[in-house]
């Protein structure tokens, strides 16, 4: 059963990680995607001929979405290829991490207008179209560490937890229109990043997670779907935590 069939998807920071696997997962539920990506176009066109194959239309586009501009330009492109945005998903996002007594004034601005400015700035750029529509389902990509906080990450940790202010405030604003936003609060998820790390410090992590287990892309993937198709039809202003009972 494809949960998105004909649905129009755009992605930021969707060339690797969780944002690739939720490129991917859409595709296999019939949703055309549009992405975005930010110096990875070697991979970011891999997956724009995987999702090809999967028989829905398919575009990388590389766009900063920390720019305002940019974003506005990206929407407008988008829809000149794909007349329609059903959903918007907010993924792009870095790290720099570094305790706060270390941390450059450049570090914390820098993840503030990836993570956070960026949503202002799509989300911004797509409302037009979806208000004119009178549906659309926007989904935040925030972290348990938005929710709890973590030592050494008072930057990132900013940004994911203003994201779920920012997602709390959109959806109430944007209700009555049906259009729908909510957040989702990944846990430790297993990509090519923690790959690099020791098995011995991966382990305790997984070790300390009730299901004994990182997450995968696609776990989240599986949340975003929910969110995104009319499954989650009366589910507004929420932040789904994907984190294998990490913080239970």
């Amino acid at each position: 059963m494809k949960l998105l069939d004909g649905k129009n998807v755009i992605i930021t920071g969707a060339s690797r990680g969780i944002g690739r696997g939720i490129a991917q997962v859409f595709g296999q539920h019939g949703a055309n995607v549009a992405f975005t990506y930010s110096s990875s176009e070697a991979p970011a066109l891999e997956l724009e001929k995987e999702l090809s194959n999967m028989g829905v239309k398919a575009k990388a586009f590389k766009s900063n979405a920390a720019s305002f501009s940019e974003s506005e330009e990206l929407v407008k492109q988008v829809l000149e290829i794909f007349d329609s945005i059903d959903v918007l998903i907010n993924n792009a996002g870095i790290t720099k991490d570094n305790l706060l007594m270390r941390m450059g004034e450049e570090d914390f601005d820098k993840v503030i207008e990836i993570n956070l400015k960026s949503v202002f700035n799509m989300t911004k750029a797509v409302q037009r179209t979806m208000l004119k529509q009178r549906k659309g389902s926007i989904i935040n990509m925030s972290s348990v560490v938005g929710v709890k906080g973590n030592a050494g990450q008072t930057n990132y940790a900013a940004s994911k937890a203003g994201m779920i202010g920012f997602t709390k405030s959109v959806a109430l604003e944007l209700g009555s229109r049906n259009i729908r936003c909510n957040a989702i609060a990944p846990g430790f998820i297993e990509t090519e990043m923690t790959d690099k790390l020791d098995e011995k410090t991966v382990q305790g992590w997984r070790d300390a997670i009730p299901l004994k287990r990182g997450g995968s892309p696609e776990d989240v993937a599986n949340a975003c779907i929910f969110l995104a198709s009319d499954l989650s039809g009366y589910v507004t202003g929420q932040v789904l935590n994907v984190d294998g009972g990490m913080l239970t």
